[in-house]
């Protein structure tokens, strides 16, 4: 380790300082890019500028909410897509580990079965069809 070396306590230390005076210097403000991505739903929901600026803003409330429901819907099936190939991954692992581990014909094709079920299933075909 280096004489002048930073513990990863002094690194936090040290960044946090940092962010501090940049804060403080008012390095970080998003004020106009907020501002131009909350103006495309008011282009949105009045493209020709005729509605009542309080109607126009409750639309453009509405319109924003929906695109951010829109964006955790696709997010929630993206996660339960990926939960759901962790899962069948880990029962393939499993059924392989039983295969290997058979001792009698039996048991063997019914790991087999198993695993020809489950690599179906990864697959995306229905096990019902």
């Amino acid at each position: 380790m280096k004489h002048d070396a930073l513990t990863p306590a002094q690194r936090s230390l040290r960044a946090r300082a940092a962010a501090f005076a940049l804060h403080a210097q008012g390095g970080t403000t998003t004020r106009a890019a907020t501002a131009a991505f909350l103006s495309r739903f008011e282009r949105q929901v009045d493209p020709d500028g005729i509605l009542a600026p309080e109607e126009r803003s409750r639309r453009a409330g509405l319109a924003r909410k929906a695109y951010m429901s829109s964006l955790a819907l696709k997010s929630s099936r993206t996660r339960s897509r990926s939960a759901a190939a962790r899962r069948v991954s880990g029962a393939i692992d499993r059924a392989t580990a039983g295969l290997e581990a058979a001792t009698d014909s039996e048991s063997a094709a019914t790991a087999r079965m198993t695993l020809a079920a489950l690599e179906g299933r990864a697959m995306g075909e229905d096990p019902d069809d």
